[in-house]
């Protein structure tokens, strides 16, 4: 088989048995990234904010010497990652998709997570754009422009925030994984609207040293990828957990017992956006999985409890000194967000604190009592760019819709899947698999299992 048969449209673990076969090479994977990342028709020049093309091949060819000593790092070893803007790494400058942090010095170090990436044999091709500071589930960027999801691409919808490019340079073939960042879904709605897997492990799971921080209390850190698999492999790295060559087969979903949420998640949803879901719920039930319907009342006092929210507090707390010197330079939207942490108090904060500690300790043992919970990632399907562009008020309900679901997640210390469900050309839109919070490594047989029920349906790619 030629290295052009090998496409990075492909799961890992199909990439990393070619380049254990031979098959193809780390540098011809590189090669492809980067011509596609080059490519005028497509969408790289608004994906990538930064792409290091002699680091990359320099890199690849060292990988590839090591493999023909016999050095076998990871699955990941000799692949393509990308890594979203927020991320140190040596030598460049972190500009969280912004132009405020252009002119800062370039960072040191890399961030503890692109460190064991590299480690693993990942090869790091380019620096993805995203939502400034992270600071929305859209992905409008008007600094940087704004990547668009694979469905209906001439049309214009969006790729998701805000880990926007990290979800578009894997759905486009220009990376084999992207590297994001999940505080209030920006990895899970992304990979949503790309048809792709995203997961969010529990906060304290991986690291996130050397990067910006959102919200301290929320951010987490993760991957967007073709697979369970895929994530599985990456978190293992991320978490600095054994990394296991071979998974097992996917188990069978016959037996699993899965609550199905049905208050708050489902309000305002998309008639078209309710039917996928729906139909992958029949398929999971028709596979021999138990559906368990049950409401979650806490989760209608999130607005009340986000009156000003981790997210904006936090955030201000680290941008007021910029925003003394170069509130002009911020996305209007995004400084808006910010400053709506600028009137709280301390006794607002702390009382945001308690609330949440409340609801995790409510939520934690219903989630623990499934074997996960079930929910749409998203209640709609990807929303055309340019009426968001052209509108605050239809941007902000959009908004807030979009984050809704992921954000219920966050803010109970959970950890999460968007697996796809739609059947081939429809819109993506993504099912939610979630668990308690510390119980990512019981998570993810399970999410295996319901991605292969819903593929031997036909559904989710």
């Amino acid at each position: 088989m030629s290295t052009d048969a090998i496409d990075l449209q492909r799961p890992l673990s199909d990439l990393a048995a070619a380049l254990d076969a031979g098959r193809t090479s780390s540098r011809a994977l590189t090669e492809q990234a980067l011509a596609r990342i080059a490519d005028p028709a497509g969408q790289g020049n608004v994906v990538f904010t930064q792409v290091d093309a002699h680091a990359a091949r320099s890199a690849a060819d060292g990988l590839d010497a090591l493999r023909r000593a016999g050095a076998r790092l990871s699955p990941l070893m000799g692949v393509p990652v990308s890594v979203k803007d927020l991320f140190d790494v040596a030598g460049q400058v972190t500009r969280a998709g912004s132009k405020v942090l252009s002119d800062a010095a370039p960072a040191k170090h890399d961030a503890l997570a692109v460190a064991r990436l590299r480690q693993a044999g990942a090869v790091i091709i380019g620096r993805t754009n995203m939502t400034e500071f992270a600071f929305s589930g859209l992905g409008l960027n008007p600094h940087y422009g704004t990547p668009r999801s694979p469905w209906q691409r001439q049309a214009g919808h969006i790729a998701g925030g805000s880990s926007s490019g990290a979800a578009a340079s894997v759905a486009d073939g220009m990376a084999a994984v992207g590297l994001g960042t999940d505080t209030g879904g920006s990895i899970r709605i992304p990979a949503a609207f790309c048809g792709l897997t995203g997961f969010k492990p529990t906060a304290t799971r991986t690291p996130r040293e050397g990067a910006l921080p959102l919200s301290t209390s929320l951010d987490s850190v993760g991957p967007i990828g073709r697979s369970v698999d895929c994530c599985a492999w990456v978190d293992a790295i991320l978490s600095g957990h054994a990394v296991v060559d071979t998974l097992p087969a996917p188990r069978s979903v016959r037996g699993m017992r899965l609550g199905v949420l049905t208050n708050f998640v489902l309000d305002g949803a998309e008639p078209a956006a309710i039917a996928i879901y729906e139909r992958a719920l029949a398929t999971l039930a028709k596979a021999g999985a138990t559906l368990v319907e049950f409401q979650f009342t806490p989760f209608e006092q999130l607005p009340t409890i986000n009156r000003f929210g981790f997210s904006p507090i936090e955030a201000y707390a680290w941008h007021r000194r910029l925003l003394a010197e170069r509130a002009q330079d911020y996305d209007p939207r995004v400084l808006v967000r910010i400053r709506k942490g600028e009137p709280a108090g301390a006794a607002d904060y702390i009382d945001l604190l308690n609330a949440r500690a409340a609801l995790i300790a409510a939520a934690t043992p219903v989630w623990q009592g499934f074997d996960a919970v079930l929910c749409p990632t998203v209640p709609l399907t990807p929303p055309a760019i340019a009426p968001l562009e052209a509108n605050d008020d239809t941007f902000t309900a959009t908004n807030a819709l979009v984050l809704r679901n992921p954000t219920a997640i966050n803010m109970i210390d959970g950890c999460a899947f968007s697996l796809p469900c739609q059947a081939e050309g429809e819109a993506p839109i993504g099912l939610m698999v979630s668990a308690a919070g510390g119980d990512d490594a019981r998570l993810f047989p399970v999410g295996r299992a319901i991605e292969h029920a819903l593929r031997s349906a036909g559904l989710g790619g």
